[in-house]
């Protein structure tokens, strides 16, 4: 059994139209009710009776006008809907009923279903793991799974785009201000590029908490986010942690961005931002994680770049993860989860900054703009990102120029 969903999305956003909000209200918690009806009687193993409340969810989606003025997607809906007709073919299949479980199954699949791994390990749809039908509509669903989208993402291909990417030098006096305050020559200690790079990833992870939910109300450079760390104990999310991370490094001498890894779903607005590292020791960017406190090396145990890591998601090559990966020092990480299920869905396409400097997305202060530029599969299109655009990996991927 999969519980269902609450149709959120959207919600909150119409509540200051009080009749709209009011009536938004009373749908939810109409759902909801008949929601709680159905996981109650499916925990008392009642899988017949639980089909009536699967049936008045249906129905008041099919029926009401409420989504005619929200914001919601219709997609959103239509996935909702899939859901309930998932639960509709566990019920049939936990009573027997293999034909309609076949159908409401399919029914759900064609609504846009895409959760792979509980489909595949779902108790309850035991009895259809046989059939040819169920084992087609099952490897529909596996195509939806992020790594199966990105494999089928188009190649790059050269363009003429010409763009310049620029990193502040560490004598500015903001970036000075940032080595001293942290103290990052201690941090970075005495040994190679490599182990100074991954000191002052531990550094950062360790000493800014990550909170997805949060927007810190701060100034974006990694002085005032720190502060508002420590201040209100409120975590920051991964932009302003990897925004944090970027000065660090810069203010080493060391060229870096931060780079946002997005999904080729333009619905799907749940990105991941990490940092892009140069190595004069291996002559390449390398692929951090301030908030996993996370990097990822080859077979051989080399240090990949952002860019690798993409390309051995797409032809099945192996990726290891390092040990330290984790959240918080709450969650470890695993490889399976987070680079062939959160990354590849978030490796489709990438934006980061032009100016890569000191506070780069400053609300108060007059600071130089920093430039938006985006590196896309040909033939891609998504409209969320209205900036610079490339196709060119080479140019998107450029060797750093003295830093200025």
């Amino acid at each position: 059994m999969r519980l269902l969903m609450v149709l959120a999305i959207g919600f909150m956003s119409v509540t200051s139209m009080q009749a709209q909000g009011q009536r938004m209200n009373e749908f939810q918690n109409e759902f909801s009710k008949y929601q709680a009806q159905y996981c109650e009687l499916m925990h008392s193993g009642k899988h017949k009776e639980a089909m009536a409340p699967l049936a008045s969810c249906i129905a008041m989606l099919d029926t009401t006008t409420i989504f005619k003025v929200t914001p919601i997607p219709e997609r959103a809906v239509l996935e909702q809907k899939g859901l309930l007709y998932y639960d509709y073919a566990c019920c049939y299949a936990l009573v027997g009923q293999k034909k309609q479980a076949l159908a409401a199954l399919e029914q759900s699949v064609l609504l846009g279903y895409k959760d792979y791994n509980n489909m595949v390990n779902d108790n309850d749809l035991r009895s259809l793991r046989k059939d040819k039908k169920y084992l087609s509509l099952l490897a529909q669903v596996n195509d939806r799974q992020p790594i199966g989208v990105l494999r089928k993402s188009t190649p790059y291909a050269k363009d003429n785009t010409k763009i310049e990417f620029r990193y502040q030098p560490k004598e500015s006096k903001n970036l000075q201000m940032v080595r001293d305050y942290f103290k990052l020559d201690s941090v970075a200690g005495q040994g190679d590029e490599l182990s100074k790079i991954i000191n002052l990833l531990h550094f950062a992870h360790d000493n800014i908490r990550h909170d997805g939910s949060n927007q810190a109300f701060a100034e974006l450079d990694a002085i005032d986010l720190y502060n508002y760390y420590k201040t209100t104990g409120k975590g920051v999310n991964c932009r302003q942690l990897a925004i944090s991370l970027c000065e660090m490094y810069l203010s080493m001498g060391i060229p870096a961005r931060y780079v946002t890894c997005m999904p080729a779903d333009s619905l799907d607005y749940e990105c991941h931002v990490i940092n892009t590292v140069w190595s004069d020791q291996l002559q390449k960017w390398l692929y951090i994680d301030p908030t996993m406190d996370a990097w990822v090396t080859d077979e051989n145990g080399t240090m990949l770049s952002i860019a690798e890591v993409r390309e051995r998601l797409i032809n099945d090559q192996p990726l290891v993860l390092c040990e330290t990966a984790n959240w918080n020092h709450e969650s470890q990480q695993t490889k399976e989860y987070y680079l062939e299920t959160y990354m590849a869905k978030n490796l489709y396409y990438f934006v980061c900054k032009k100016l890569n400097r000191f506070n780069p997305e400053s609300i108060y202060r007059n600071n130089e703009p920093a430039g938006d530029v985006r590196l896309i599969p040909v033939g891609f299109v998504n409209n969320n990102w209205k900036c610079d655009t490339t196709t060119d990996p080479e140019v998107f991927w450029a060797k750093p120029e003295k830093l200025k």
